[in-house]
């Protein structure tokens, strides 16, 4: 291996190397010991990345097997690295946003008793995402997947002395198992009819597998393991229905919710369709569906956005929200769009978690933003970094998350897929959508009335959500009657100020090589029939004139709309939104019920499994096995005993008389048979 290869291996490495220290070493170590050496991980991880990046840039690729681990027939399983451009970005996004993560960790966890241990989780979890991203090959791209899987349970879960959390990690769990079962058959099917789980390999005979169909079904094959597949994104970037998981996973510190919900792991699923471009221009069907999962997710799980109090769900269902966008650009063959707006989107939604959890400290636990409200003159930090993020959230011309959005609106309205109308109407809505539940929580937490500091009884179960462990008094969250919230430490405000850079920058300085220009060339690939991203090229005139096009634009518009209606709702007239409450009841409640996708699960799913469980309970294993099997067997063998006894009882005239009727039953049988 050269120099520069020997950088592939550390980058990975690294992380994991820091996460057994913590893990297995914490108490050696320490607190400090344990932080030292994951930060350290991460950031010789980041740093590597960097020079790797250079390295692609210069135009060096690398798609190699490091190891063999079996092989069956032509079959090989295998260990490898495929570095190109989008490895290398995606390289970048999730070190740097985890290198910010482990640091914010060190003020926001500085309390907990399980400090190493954390530590040691998230270190694990930048491994494993990093092992999914550069695999070459579909079995190591398993093994990431399923690796981030594990350990966002484990930490969902981390404090496991709340039923809440437990059953949170438990349903992500599950759900995540019912993607991945859609994703398994899709990566079966390409075995079986490929040969090879290489990624390349695979792709050079996509062609050949477009001619194919199922055997028995008559379904296009490359339609089957395309849905296959996407099943399994669905699952990971909690695309309808398989989405259920997600908003719930905020029973878990805040600054996982930062690293699951921005940069990595519900990214996964965006980043593997646009991986498998080549498989996914072939099949029409399959990008519908694509198309019309994103769009539904984009719209429906924003307007949920709107309803919720807890400060940490708004951000979660705005999250929900924008992986919709992503997959609707992957609906219509713009991955490039996708993949960009992932980028953006780790940066700006990492920075609105983290300034949640910064709120939520200076609130003393407090994650009801009805409890909140003029915070700005406490915190002023994390106030201007959060208007920040919510200005990049809601694409306001400039910021990062205006060049990506924007971009996936005009690629949704140039696109003839089927379905394109639909969503194409999902994500205008979803642009007033957007900018009014992030400025509704913006307004709420940083402006008017202060509403901390007061005796308050909670204001209702559903979204008394507190970030609660087992050393906290559950009667000691939030503010004392007088007592003024606080900026948070400097660990906890620098990654806010170092998120707040590329949220701002980052869009302006990357969209013409990303979308427009040669980046993911050889990597990224279009079908014949779509030239949604070749249109966009020519409208295209630099990032400035896009900016100041944006401000006359339909969006912008809708944006600002929404913004102002927030302001009036919240600022001048919050009477308004009880009244339209009232009004508007069985919507409400609706919406109150997440479409009642909960409900239904526990009732179809885990009640038609309860019924099933008591079933096999009593019947198969009451009545069938212990009544029928078990003890049934023992009752024969005595029932037979007891027939036995009444043969045994030491007379010698009953044997005599045994013998001849015998004797005589054996001559009457042979006689008859002559």
């Amino acid at each position: 291996m050269t120099g520069i290869q020997k950088l592939y291996l550390l980058v990975p490495l690294a992380p994991l190397f820091g996460a057994i220290v913590a893990g297995l070493f914490g108490k050696v170590v320490g607190r400090t010991g344990a932080h030292i050496v994951t930060i350290l991980g991460v950031a010789v991880s980041f740093a590597c990345s960097v020079l790797i990046y250079q390295d692609v840039q210069a135009g060096n690729v690398f798609n190699g097997t490091l190891y063999t681990w079996a092989t069956s027939g032509a079959l090989k399983l295998e260990v490898g690295f495929l570095i190109d451009s989008l490895t290398v970005m995606m390289m970048l996004v999730v070190t740097f946003v985890s290198l910010m993560v482990h640091i914010y960790t060190i003020g926001y966890m500085s309390e907990d008793p399980g400090y190493q241990r954390f530590f040691s989780y998230i270190s694990l979890f930048t491994f494993s995402m990093l092992m999914l991203v550069m695999s070459n090959n579909f079995l190591q791209l398993f093994f990431g997947w399923e690796a981030v899987g594990l350990v966002s349970y484990l930490l969902i879960g981390f404090w496991y002395t709340r039923p809440t959390a437990i059953f949170a990690n438990m349903k992500a769990f599950l759900v995540n198992r019912v993607g991945d079962f859609g994703f398994l058959l899709g990566i079966g099917l390409v075995a079986a009819y490929a040969g090879t789980l290489n990624y390349y390999e695979v792709f050079g005979k996509a062609t050949q597998l477009a001619s194919m169909t199922v055997p028995e079904t008559g379904w296009p094959l490359i339609t089957a393991i395309c849905i296959g597949l996407f099943i399994g994104a669905m699952g990971k970037s909690a695309q309808v229905p398989l989405h259920v998981w997600l908003p719930d996973s905020m029973e878990g510190p805040t600054p996982i919710s930062a690293l699951i919900h921005a940069a990595t792991m519900v990214t996964a699923g965006i980043f593997m369709v646009a991986r498998m471009s080549p498989l996914f221009e072939l099949s029409e069907a399959a990008l519908s569906f694509v198309l019309v999962i994103g769009a539904t997710t984009a719209l429906f799980m924003g307007f949920l956005g709107i309803v919720q109090n807890d400060i940490k769900r708004v951000v979660a269902y705005s999250t929900l929200s924008q992986l919709g966008y992503m997959t609707v650009a992957l609906g219509v063959s713009a991955y490039s769009a996708a993949v960009f707006h992932l980028m953006t989107h780790a940066f700006f939604k990492a920075l609105l978690f983290l300034g949640a959890g910064s709120v939520i400290i200076g609130m003393h636990h407090d994650q009801d933003m009805r409890n909140m409200g003029g915070l700005w003159k406490y915190m002023p930090i994390t106030w201007f970094t959060s208007l920040i993020g919510s200005l990049a959230l809601i694409g306001f011309p400039f910021f990062s998350g205006f060049y990506s959005k924007d971009s996936i609106i005009e690629a949704v309205a140039l696109s003839h897929v089927p379905g394109a109308s639909y969503a194409y109407f999902c994500v205008i809505a979803g642009v007033f959508v957007t900018a009014f539940y992030s400025f509704r929580m913006y307004f709420l937490v940083f402006h008017g009335e202060e509403r901390f500091g007061k005796a308050h009884a909670s204001h209702d179960e559903h979204n008394d959500h507190h970030e609660d462990d087992a050393h906290h008094d559950e009667h000691h969250h939030g503010l004392a009657p007088g007592q003024k919230p606080h900026e948070s430490p400097w660990v906890v405000t620098l990654p806010l100020v170092l998120l707040a850079i590329p949220s701002v920058l980052v869009g302006y300085f990357t969209i013409m090589p990303m979308l427009f220009g040669d980046w993911f060339k050889g990597v990224i690939f279009f079908g014949e029939n779509h030239h949604g991203m070749a249109e966009l090229a020519e409208e295209f005139h630099g990032p400035v004139a896009m900016a100041l096009h944006g401000l006359t634009s339909l969006p912008f518009a809708l944006a600002m709309g929404g913004v102002i209606v927030a302001w009036f709702f919240y600022m001048v007239a919050p009477s308004i939104p009880a009244a339209i409450m009232k009004a508007c009841k069985p919507i409400y409640t609706l919406l109150e019920n997440k479409y009642y996708f909960d409900k239904f699960n526990e009732f179809v799913f885990a009640g038609g499994a309860r019924l099933l469980g008591r079933g096999l309970w009593k019947v198969g294993d009451q009545a069938l096995i212990d009544g029928m099997i078990v003890n049934g067997s023992a009752k024969a063998v005595g029932l037979i005993a007891q027939l036995s006894r009444l043969f045994q009882s030491g007379h010698v005239y009953q044997y005599a008389f045994s013998m001849i009727i015998g004797v005589f039953i054996l001559l009457t049988f042979w006689f008859n048979r002559g």
